[in-house]
Parts: structure tokens; C-alpha cells; sequence
């Protein structure tokens, strides 16, 4: 009886899916704490403090932005440490956990606004609650996560020495 064996299965990486996307409550927290509009502890100017002025509109967007881009580079170099036993789908899963964490983010601050923030009527425009008007912003964290996992993957090659699998030790240079 001829035994077949089955070829490995791979193994999601789950950590690197939920971490990115429970991160993402801190940082709506952190959104809405830092941001104008929000807590405004990044400006503290009391005339950016309220929603219904539209220059706050902006800044809070940055605000979020800023996180974003931030979470994104530290997750690259969680993603590039080259340990791990399947690059690809190390890297597929911390992507798609950093689009489920950007939304989480997205979804905490503007909780965090209508919990904590002060009741607004939005009935001039809805920005003028803690929201988001740039939905772009929402791809800032897999695209900083992308970019610099590929600069640290290019650098990291760089700096290694090719293998080129010949041992070269005790062989003599070609006489000319």
C-alpha cells in the first residue's frame, strides 16, 4: 500500500489580520482626541474646536491621515522581520487587517465624537459632526504599509549577500 502525503497547508496568519484591525480603536480614539473638531489637543484653538467652522473640516481629515500613514509604516516593519514561513500571505493578511483597521478607526472616532463630543445639528451639512469627508484617507494605511514594506524588503536585500548555493572555499582563481 503506497502511502501519498498531502502537501502542507498554509496557515493564515491571524495575528497579522486582527492586530492591524483591532489597532484601529486606539487610533480612532486617538483621531478623535488629537483632531479639531474632536477633543482638539492637537491645536487647542478654541475657534477650531466646533465642526460648523469649515477650516476645521481639513485638519481633522490630516489628523486621521497622519495615524494612518503612521500605523501603516509600523506595520511594514512588523510584515518585513523576514521570519516568517510565507512572506505573501503575511503580507496579503496585514494589508487586508490594515483596511479593516482603517475603517475600525474611521468607525471609533466618529463614535467617540458622538459620545463624548458635544450634540450638534447637522442639519446646514453633515460635517459639521466629527466626521470624515475624505474617504481616501481610509487606503492611507495598506498603501503605508505597502510602500514601506517594499523600501524595507529593498533595502534588506540590498544589504545581504547573494547566495549563489557554490561553496568557494579551497577553490583557486582561474590561472590567465
Amino acid at each position: 500500500m503506497t502511502n501519498f502525503t498531502r502537501p502542507a497547508r498554509r496557515q493564515l496568519p491571524w495575528p497579522l489580520l486582527l492586530a492591524p484591525a483591532a489597532a484601529g480603536i486606539p487610533a480612532g480614539i486617538l483621531w478623535w482626541v488629537l483632531a479639531p473638531g474632536g477633543l482638539n489637543l492637537l491645536t487647542r484653538d478654541p475657534a477650531l474646536a466646533a465642526g460648523t467652522v469649515p477650516l476645521v473640516w481639513l485638519p481633522r481629515d490630516l489628523t486621521l491621515a497622519g495615524i494612518l500613514v503612521l500605523a501603516g509604516c509600523l506595520l511594514a516593519v512588523f510584515l518585513a522581520d523576514g521570519k516568517r514561513p510565507d512572506p505573501q500571505a503575511a503580507l496579503l493578511a496585514g494589508l487586508l487587517g490594515a483596511l479593516a483597521g482603517s475603517a475600525v478607526a474611521w468607525g471609533t472616532g466618529v463614535l467617540a465624537g458622538r459620545l463624548w463630543g458635544p450634540a450638534v445639528d447637522v442639519s446646514a451639512n453633515a460635517s459639521i459632526a466629527f466626521s470624515l469627508r475624505a474617504w481616501p484617507v481610509l487606503l492611507l494605511w495598506p498603501a503605508a504599509t505597502a510602500v514601506s514594506a517594499f523600501i524595507l524588503e529593498l533595502v534588506g536585500s540590498t544589504s545581504r549577500k547573494p547566495d549563489t548555493g557554490v561553496e568557494t572555499a579551497g577553490m583557486h582563481s582561474p590561472v590567465k
